[in-house]
């Protein structure tokens, strides 16, 4: 079993005095003291994701200790305080574990990236938040022509102020390498509308969080949003793998 790491992420009593193991129900309120809008199936997700590891009875009931119960309020708090992706977390606790000195970066604004591995799709797209239309058309290596097509079927679209956001960049390179195995532009419209359908699922978990007082459930709510944009694109890739398995076994 894990054991607490120390250092790094703050400690706020949040675990108990009772050295009893503990249901999945009782952490829950235990956590919610410092963290209300954590949930049973926030909690499951970092067990999925390796950052806790409770044990199990022989009936298959979940029974944390005093330990894992910290080591999750550590996780909760990088995620609050820091905007750490889970990687980066990971990494954290086990250099911890390992009794390496490895100092959290100071609090800082949330990567635009909702979904993990975006960025590494690009590594030389344009820094800024917006860019224009030429600058698009350099970082994307695409004509006018094309970009005309994608933007009639919704693929990219600009605003009011004709500038673009940078993910268009991504998009762009994307639709392109699909175009040299024949999928044109009105091929990919069910793939926009697919997306535009996920990102409304996250959207209406988040939106009472991003309405709240308290900044640090605002803060909350953007690592919600990147979870669930993250777990929404794996089940797309794995619902894709699987009807592929049927289609072409």
């Amino acid at each position: 079993m894990r054991h607490t790491p120390t250092g790094g992420a703050g400690s706020a009593g949040t675990t108990s005095s009772d050295s009893k193991p503990m249901s999945i129900g009782t952490v829950l309120n235990t956590l919610r003291e410092e963290f209300p809008e954590v949930t049973i199936s926030k909690i499951r997700f970092l067990e999925a994701e390796g950052l806790v590891e409770p044990k199990r009875t022989p009936s298959g009931y979940r029974k944390f200790t005093a330990a894992d119960v910290e080591r999750l309020a550590s996780v909760l708090r990088m995620q609050r305080d820091h905007y750490l992706p889970l990687k980066v977390i990971r990494d954290h606790l086990e250099a911890l574990e390992r009794g390496e000195r490895m100092p959290l970066p100071a609090p800082a604004a949330p990567s635009r990236d909702l979904v993990e591995g975006v960025s590494d799709l690009d590594d030389e797209r344009p820094t800024a938040a917006r860019i224009g239309r030429a600058e698009l058309l350099t970082a994307a290596d695409v004509d006018e022509a094309a970009l005309a097509d994608w933007e009639s079927y919704g693929l990219i679209v600009a605003h009011e102020d004709g500038g673009y956001d940078i993910e268009a960049v991504a998009v762009a390179k994307l639709v392109a390498e699909l175009g040299r195995f024949g999928l044109e532009a009105r091929h990919l419209r069910a793939v926009k509308a697919a997306a535009e359908r996920e990102a409304g699922l996250v959207e209406q978990v988040v939106a009472p969080l991003r309405r709240h007082r308290n900044p640090q459930t605002r803060a909350y709510a953007e690592a919600t949003a990147r979870e669930l944009a993250t777990l929404s694109v794996r089940l797309h890739a794995a619902l894709v793998q699987s009807a592929l398995r049927v289609r072409l076994p």
